[in-house]
């Protein structure tokens, strides 16, 4: 029997959530943070069950002027075998049958509970996104930030800019090309793509002192990873202090040379999907920079319908699980 503890609803979410009459009142989900990435990562079946396994050219072999008559030595360059990792990431739904009966509208409460716990999936794989590290946590998959940490390494060091910042308030901007041989998400051989969701009916259930009540269950599981073949189509722009930013740029990094610098590290911007990815403050700081009519890089774009930040011709994200506390990365 499932063992729940105290993490179970009260007459209390129902009253917050239903009216008498059983009629769902409005649903503001305070606690809900913006990860815009979702929209934006390109999903592919992994050629592996726990891991997608790829062979990354790290030398290009020789090309040798000839002379007449002469011949040339064979090379081959050469490759890194790379297994990216992934991960099960699952929540437990639990709601007293009592409780969901009391609502007046079974279905609608469940619905609504749900909710909650596909927005938590959604906030632990950004997270994993941006700083998973699978030397600390085996279970997560390998994020951006352990790949990107290291301005002295012999590899992706050139896809680091450093923003200058010193303190404690520091963060990144993130730019990344997407697509097929680039950046991209993976999800395990022979499963599907995204959140999935299962009912599990009813069950009795374990209040934590022993004894059992009758509740539905909800479970809701997401595998996967994120695979980089080309790691010169992702750019951290580092150590940016955000107590320094300013509306007119009269202090702080220069953002707008900083992603000039960016862009202009990307491999091949034709053949990808480039996205920003900053947090909160730091594109607050971008929109309000927009009016600044000397600034030509930065505009105000309605794609689908919404509003989208833009540098030069690039969508900039808000994504709030980007930190501003982040370490210096040296």
């Amino acid at each position: 029997m499932a063992v729940i503890g105290d993490k179970y609803p009260t007459l209390l979410d129902i009253s917050k959530q239903f009216s008498d009459d059983g009629n769902p009142l409005p649903l503001a989900e305070l606690l809900t943070e913006t990860n815009e990435a979702l929209d934006d990562i390109p999903w592919y079946e992994a050629n592996g069950i726990h891991g997608h396994r790829l062979s990354v050219r790290s030398g290009y072999p020789d090309a040798v002027w000839r002379k007449l008559n002469a011949g040339i030595p064979p090379s081959d360059g050469e490759f890194a075998d790379v297994t990216e990792s992934m991960g099960i990431l699952n929540s437990l739904g639990v709601t007293d049958r009592k409780l969901a009966e009391l609502s007046a509208n079974v279905a609608q409460f469940r619905l609504r509970k749900n909710i909650g716990h596909i927005e938590a999936m959604n906030q632990a794989f950004m997270e994993t996104l941006m700083y998973g590290d699978t030397d600390v946590d085996p279970e997560k998959f390998l994020g951006l930030a352990p790949r990107f940490d290291d301005m002295t390494g012999p590899t992706n060091a050139g896809q680091i800019i450093d923003a200058g910042g010193n303190d404690t308030d520091l963060t990144s901007i993130w730019l990344v090309g997407w697509g097929p041989g680039s950046v991209y998400g993976v999800y395990p051989k022979g499963t599907q793509a995204g959140l999935t969701h299962k009912d599990m009916g009813e069950e009795l259930v374990d209040d934590g002192t022993g004894k059992y009540f009758p509740a539905y269950r909800d479970w809701f599981e997401w595998n996967g990873g994120i695979a980089i073949e080309d790691w010169r189509n992702v750019v951290r722009i580092a150590n940016i202090d955000v107590s320094e930013l300013s509306a007119d740029a009269s202090t702080g990094a220069d953002l707008i040379d900083l992603m000039v610098q960016a862009v202009e590290s990307l491999n091949n911007r034709e053949s990808v999907r480039p996205v920003f990815y900053a947090p909160r403050k730091i594109r607050s700081v971008l929109r309000r920079q927009i009016s600044n009519k000397s600034n030509v890089w930065l505009s105000q774009e309605e794609v689908a319908g919404r509003k989208v930040t833009a540098f030069d011709g690039v969508p900039v994200r808000r994504v709030d699980k980007i930190l501003t506390n982040e370490a210096r990365v040296v």
